[in-house]
C-alpha cells in the first residue's frame, strides 16, 4: 500500500468515526456530588443532634447504631413483612389501572370528561382526614391498608399518563396520519412511546406516594408494621430507634425510585446513558 493510499484510507476511517466521537459523552461523576450531599447531610445531623437543643433529636451516629440493633434482632424484618404486603398490592394494581385508565383519558374525550374530575379531587382531598374513613367500612385489615396506598398511588400515576398522552408531539401524530397510518399504528408506534417518559415519571411519582400511604394507613389506623415500630419507640421515647425505623422506610424508598429509573435508563431509554456512543 502506498502512502498516499494509506492517508486516504485513514482519512476515510476518520471521517466516518467522527459523528459517533462528536456525540461521545464522558462518564457521569453525579453519584460522587450525590455522595458529597449526603455525607454534607448526616455531617450536619450529627452536629445538630449533637447541640444542647431537644433530647428528642439523637445525632447522627446514634441513630444509625440504632437502625443496625434493630436489623439485628430482626424486629426491622418482621415489620416489613407486614408494611411490603400492603404496599406491593397496591403498587400493583395502582400502576395497571393508572396507566391504564391515563391512556384512555388521553386517547378518548368522554373518557376524560368522565375520570379526570375524580382524579383530580382524589389528588387534592386530604387523604390524612379521609383514610381513618376506610377503617369504618374496610376494618382494619389488609383491604383498608391496600386501599389507603391506592387511594395516594393512583391519582398520580393516571393523570400523569393522561397528561403524557394528550400531549403527544402533534407533529409525529400528522406525519404518521399522512403515510396512511391506522389509528392503531398512531397509538403503538407514536403516542405511546413519545408519552412512555412522563408515564413512567408519573410512575416513580406514584411509587413514592405508595410509601407514603402505607405509612399513613399503619400510623392511622392499625398499628402494624414500621408503623407500629415508630409508635411504640415513641412512646417510650426510644428516639434514636424511632428515627431508626423512618430512616428505613426513606432509604427504602429512595432505592425503589433509584431502581425505577435506573432501569428506564438502561431498558426504555438508553440514549441518556452517558460514556456511550451513539450509533
Amino acid at each position: 500500500m502506498t502512502r498516499a493510499s494509506r492517508n486516504s484510507a485513514l482519512s476515510a476511517i476518520g471521517d466516518d468515526a467522527a459523528p459517533i466521537l462528536a456525540i461521545t459523552r464522558p462518564p457521569s461523576r453525579s453519584w460522587l456530588w450525590r455522595l458529597a450531599s449526603l455525607v454534607l447531610f448526616f455531617l450536619a445531623w450529627e452536629i445538630a443532634g449533637r447541640a444542647p437543643i431537644n433530647p428528642a433529636f439523637p445525632p447522627f451516629s446514634e441513630t444509625f447504631a440504632a437502625l443496625a440493633g434493630l436489623a439485628a434482632d430482626g424486629s426491622l424484618f418482621t415489620a416489613y413483612r407486614s408494611t411490603l404486603q400492603p404496599l406491593l398490592l397496591g403498587l400493583l394494581v395502582s400502576a395497571l389501572a393508572g396507566v391504564s385508565l391515563g391512556v384512555a383519558m388521553g386517547l378518548s374525550r368522554r373518557a376524560e370528561w368522565f375520570l379526570a374530575p375524580v382524579f383530580i379531587v382524589l389528588q387534592a382531598a386530604p387523604m390524612a382526614a379521609l383514610v381513618p374513613l376506610l377503617t369504618f367500612v374496610y376494618g382494619i385489615g389488609l383491604t383498608a391498608k391496600t386501599l389507603a396506598v391506592i387511594m395516594l398511588a393512583l391519582p398520580v400515576i393516571a393523570l400523569n399518563g393522561y397528561k403524557a398522552v394528550a400531549n403527544a408531539n402533534p407533529s409525529l401524530v400528522a406525519m404518521c396520519r399522512s403515510f396512511q397510518g391506522t389509528r392503531r399504528q398512531q397509538i403503538q408506534k407514536i403516542i405511546i412511546p413519545d408519552a412512555s417518559p412522563v408515564i413512567f415519571a408519573g410512575l416513580r411519582l406514584g411509587v413514592a406516594a405508595g410509601f407514603i400511604g402505607v405509612i399513613l394507613a399503619e400510623l392511622l389506623i392499625t398499628p402494624t408494621g414500621i408503623g407500629d415500630l415508630i409508635t411504640y419507640h415513641r412512646s417510650v421515647a426510644n428516639y434514636a430507634e424511632m428515627y431508626a425505623a423512618i430512616v428505613s422506610i426513606i432509604l427504602l424508598s429512595s432505592l425503589t425510585l433509584a431502581g425505577l429509573e435506573a432501569f428506564e435508563t438502561r431498558v426504555l431509554r438508553p440514549e441518556k446513558r452517558g460514556g456511550h456512543a451513539i450509533a
